[in-house]
């Protein structure tokens, strides 16, 4: 069970195989690229003859303007269904991650707090919101009612001027 490890220069030289049959893959697979694209275009795309009159050249045109609005339409219509399915993918991973339960809801603290205090933690310092609903509310001043007060210890001066009266309602 002994295992003997690599000497720097093998490892060194097995590293530089490695790179260059990537990349001989990757030039492999350029080929085969350009070589598709090649193959797609003489399908679909038939070779312009553009020897003629201009009549021949206008109808050469036109016919390239429809086939560019239907390849148009194409492209529109698989990025739709591309975005569609982006989007149901990540309505699934949110699924999988509630379903998973990785969130788990912590335990609340009680936290005394006024109610001004929460407005403005929820609400942010932008909101200037007040719970004090005495503030909101209409000042009124008490008046107190000053009655005269008599002054009961000159009861002589009181006997006068009630006299005084009387004689007024006589004449």
């Amino acid at each position: 069970m002994s295992e003997k490890k690599m000497t720097s220069s093998r490892r060194h030289h097995l590293k530089s195989l490695m790179l260059q049959i990537a990349a001989n893959l990757l030039e492999q697979e350029g080929k085969d690229a350009i070589a598709e694209k090649e193959a797609y275009m003489t399908e679909h795309v038939p070779a312009m003859d553009l020897n003629g009159n201009q009549q021949d050249l206008m109808e050469a045109c036109k016919k390239l303007n429809q086939s560019i609005d239907k390849v148009d339409e194409e492209r529109y219509d698989s990025e739709a269904k591309v975005k569609k399915a982006e989007k149901e993918i990540e309505d699934l991973k949110i699924k999988v991650q509630d379903l998973v339960g990785k969130f788990k809801k912590p335990a609340l603290k009680k936290v005394r707090m006024s109610a001004d205090a929460m407005l403005g933690a929820l609400l942010g310092s932008k909101h200037k919101v007040s719970m004090d609903l005495r503030a909101n509310l209409k000042q009124v001043k008490k008046e107190k009612k000053e009655e005269e007060v008599v002054d009961a210890g000159d009861w002589r001066k009181n006997v006068e001027d009630k006299a005084d009266r009387k004689k007024m309602f006589e004449n």
